[in-house]
């Protein structure tokens, strides 16, 4: 966020500035006729209010944070952070503050004279115009900003991205994995975190370096450890730099990311509908809205046309995503916290009914397996034995109009 802050509060300076270089090329009379007296009173009003705008924004941001935090998962909280709308509206409005304080230092000093006034009363113009289009953006998002809902929506909306890149490029420019051969030599990380990004370009040239080739064993959001292999070399043993190049290539970090990660997007909505089913909250309703979410993204990526391999890196291999690994993300916590409650279990089984429906081949047998699973858990959670018989009879009636 400070990056686009420190941008915009350096064109506020040069903005504030330029009045006094360009001062020579206008006519003194002109500050008289259009009222350029009165810049310094203008800029006394925006510096006030864009202080006063600044802190309830920061305040507010704040405030979004801890509840999303809270009511929807910390792991959303990232994406609240990276919003470019409310870091370019927090930028304006630290730039302009910035703006005015210049400028009004400059004219305490003398610096303009009358020509310059009239630069600077047409900067101040057009900062307030800037002001008021992004305060009008910044109201209309303040109404949902850090809510529940819409926190699901950007969520999904991070998600969907990583699919469609996932898709485009299922194994990052590599070559399908193989599986690594058994007298390989395996590398490992020398420290402990999720992997958040594999540079593959760089495993290429590394590899195409030492002759060998690369086999991946750890995707973005694997949990590297010691001991672990990140990936296997075939070919010649690597020396202690090349094994330092390697590990290189892998960021590893506290917290897995959205960019190489569908799967994290997964768990991430998962986590917000298991909290909502916890006893503290019980909101089944948010629960059923996870659900039809992660149905819409899991049927969207079964639906897709897959791309043709384009394999631009041909000494790495990286695995493709397990099906299993991905279904064991959502639904089996999802069917645990809400096996007692039948309309997050006949919504369970409608989605998984969805996912099978769509003729992906992976897709549909994990879906039919969790389906089953669901239907046991909530059969054992179940008290009462009329809440039992109308799941068995909704599972009866998908299967038979499927």
């Amino acid at each position: 966020m400070w990056v686009r802050a420190t941008v915009y509060c350096a064109l506020a300076v040069v903005t504030a500035l330029v009045g006094a270089l360009v001062k020579t090329w206008i006519p003194e009379t002109l500050a008289g006729r259009i009222g350029a007296d009165s810049v310094g009173n203008l800029l006394g009003i925006l510096a006030a209010s864009m202080l006063a705008v600044t802190t309830f924004s920061l305040s507010t941001m704040v405030s979004a944070y801890s509840s999303a935090s809270t009511g929807a998962t910390p792991r959303a909280t990232r994406l609240l952070i990276a919003d470019s709308a409310a870091q370019s509206a927090l930028a304006t409005f630290i730039g302009a503050f910035l703006f005015s304080v210049v400028g009004l230092i400059a004219l305490s000093t003398g610096l303009y004279g009358d020509s310059g006034r009239v630069v600077l009363f047409a900067a101040t113009v057009l900062v307030i115009v800037l002001i008021t289009l992004t305060l009008l953006r910044w109201i209309e998002q303040l109404s949902s900003f850090g809510r529940l809902g819409a926190t699901i929506n950007l969520v999904e909306t991070a998600t969907r991205r990583a699919i469609e890149a996932h898709l485009r490029d299922p194994h990052l420019g590599a070559a399908p994995g193989i599986g690594a051969p058994a007298d390989g030599h395996p590398v490992d990380t020398d420290r402990i975190g999720y992997v958040e990004h594999v540079d593959v370009a760089h495993l290429s040239e590394i590899a195409q370096t030492a002759g060998v080739t690369v086999h991946v064993q750890s995707r973005s959001g694997s949990f590297a450890v010691p001991g672990r292999p990140l990936l296997v070399v075939d070919g010649a043993p690597p020396d202690a730099d090349t094994v330092a190049a390697l590990r290189a290539a892998f960021t590893i970090g506290d917290e897995r990311s959205f960019d190489q990660d569908p799967r994290y997007g997964l768990v991430v909505l998962t986590e917000i509908g298991s909290r909502a089913l916890s006893p503290a909250t019980n909101d089944s309703g948010t629960a059923i809205d996870v659900i039809g979410t992660v149905t819409r993204l899991l049927c969207e990526w079964a639906l897709a046309a897959p791309a043709p391999i384009e394999v631009r890196h041909a000494r790495v291999f990286v695995p493709a995503i397990d099906v299993d690994d991905l279904f064991g993300d959502v639904f089996p916590l999802l069917a645990r916290d809400g096996a007692g409650l039948l309309e997050v279990g006949v919504r369970l089984q409608k989605g998984l009914a969805a996912i099978a429906a769509t003729g992906h081949a992976g897709f549909e047998a994990a879906a039919r397996r969790h389906a089953g699973d669901a239907l046991a858990r909530a059969d054992a959670a179940m008290s009462f034995e009329g809440d039992r018989r109308a799941l068995r009879d909704a599972v009866v009636g998908l299967r038979t109009s499927a």
